[in-house]
This record gives structure tokens, sequence and C-alpha cells, in this order.
């Protein structure tokens, strides 16, 4: 666990950059044969990410919620995002998999939501958190000056 860090602190992303919001929904609880396989399937994808910085992805943070798992991923930029979902074959088999294993026989959900997000058309602070987030993605600055307020961080 990262240690928490005492003060107010900003996110600081000086480039464009992409958010994607990914998860899935296990519809069907008794149905583990469905929606274990999808669950396995992100991890795998996250451990390619992490270990391969070229492929774009930023920083993860995961999401554990009542019915499901999700992450919230900062990526280099959208096309990062859009060449590992559609040309890198961990994903692409992954897809293919799930199509063929669950379709639209509605015992798994899956979903994503996808921001691309330019320079100065974010704000994000943190207090006394560990480096977490967009400001674990990007730049951890001092939430003072310019990034005392919301404004303030909108136009830095």
């Amino acid at each position: 666990m990262s240690s928490v860090i005492p003060g107010r602190f900003a996110a600081k992303m000086e480039e464009p950059f992409a958010v994607f919001i990914i998860g899935m929904r296990i519809n069907k609880l008794w149905a583990v044969h469905k929606w274990l396989p999808v669950a396995k399937a992100m991890p795998r994808m996250l451990k390619e990410l992490t270990a391969d910085p070229e492929l774009g992805m930023l920083h993860v943070e995961p999401i554990r919620y009542r019915r499901g798992f999700a992450t919230i991923q900062y990526w280099k930029s959208f096309d990062h995002l859009e060449h590992y979902a559609t040309k890198v074959a961990t994903h692409t088999d992954a897809w293919r998999d799930f199509n063929r294993a669950i379709g639209e026989d509605g015992s798994v959900g899956i979903w994503h939501e996808t921001y691309a997000v330019q320079p100065n058309a974010f704000e994000a602070v943190y207090g006394n958190m560990p480096r977490f987030g967009l400001a674990a993605a990007g730049d951890h600055v001092k939430a003072d000056g310019a990034y005392n307020k919301a404004r303030g961080r909108m136009s830095v």
C-alpha cells in the first residue's frame, strides 16, 4: 500500500490523455463458469499493459462494486487505447472469447466509458492521500498558487 502524503496536492498533465473506465457486472451469480473467465481476462491484460509502457497505459485504479469489478485507466492517448483494443492479441483474443462464451445471453454484463481529455480541461485535488488516480498517471504537485482552487487547476 502506498504511503499517505500529508497535505493538499493536484494532478498535472501537460499533454492530451484518455481516461478509460471499464467493468463487468455479474448478472447471474450462479453462472460462475460464465463470469469467472471474464473476471480473469482483465488481470492478464493489466499485467501486459503495466509491463510495457510503450502500449500507452499510464496508470490503473481498480474498483469493486456490488455485482462487479472495474478499472479506471489513464492512457497517453485515445490512439494508444484504440491500438491496444484492436491490434493486440491479448485483448482481441479476450474479446473473441467473450463473444463466443457469453455473447448476448445476459449472464455477464460488460461496459466501458472513454474520455479524451485536453490540457486545461480537467482538475483534480487530493488531500492527505497516497499518490492516486490522475496524480499517479501524471505529475503530483502541491495544490498551491494556481493549483489552489478548482478554476485555477483548470487553467494551468
